[in-house]
């Protein structure tokens, strides 16, 4: 419950400002993806039903305040929860290295595969001039995501959650 109470919260407040910094800030491509963050966090170190159902709920409301089609991010962030999720089982340790390398492959994965899937894969030759920007918004994606885990290690140790990966 408190993981759902945490992530929820949290998504809202990533969503908040995912949406209203490039208002404030004319270049896009430098806000960090947070929800991609959040859903690598959740697949690395959170196993089970609930977290793939947090996973599922934060790419739907991804949707909502994006205002793009209705399952889309959903079905890309959970299926970057389940990357994460594997990664982690099969490595022996996850370190921020880990988490960062996830995360630029996950905001990689959730632009592109966007891109794919609301266009078809003729956008795919139309935007190769937006894969510089796409490659920028990964890597600052995965540059913040070590102080995001460490942000989010803290608040886990502050509420009793299990801060490293639980192994089943």
């Amino acid at each position: 419950m408190r993981l759902s109470i945490l992530f929820g919260f949290l998504t809202l407040v990533s969503l908040a400002i995912e949406t209203a910094v490039p208002y404030w800030f004319p270049l896009r491509m430098l806000v960090p993806n947070l929800i991609v963050i959040l859903a690598v966090d959740l697949g690395l170190r959170h196993h089970g039903a609930i977290p793939i159902a947090l996973a599922f709920a934060m790419g739907y409301a991804t949707d909502a305040f994006a205002g793009t089609i209705l399952g889309l991010n959903a079905m890309l962030i959970t299926v970057i929860y389940l990357l994460a999720y594997e990664v982690s089982s099969r490595l022996m340790v996850t370190t921020a290295l880990v988490g960062s390398i996830m995360v630029f492959a996950g905001v990689l994965l959730s632009t592109i595969g966007g891109l794919v899937l609301n266009s078809g894969f003729a956008a795919l030759s139309d935007a190769g001039p937006l894969f510089p920007h796409f490659a920028a918004e990964a890597a600052i994606s995965a540059i913040i995501a070590p102080v995001i885990f460490a942000f989010l290690s803290g608040i886990k140790r502050i509420t009793g959650l299990p801060v490293g990966p639980a192994r089943e």
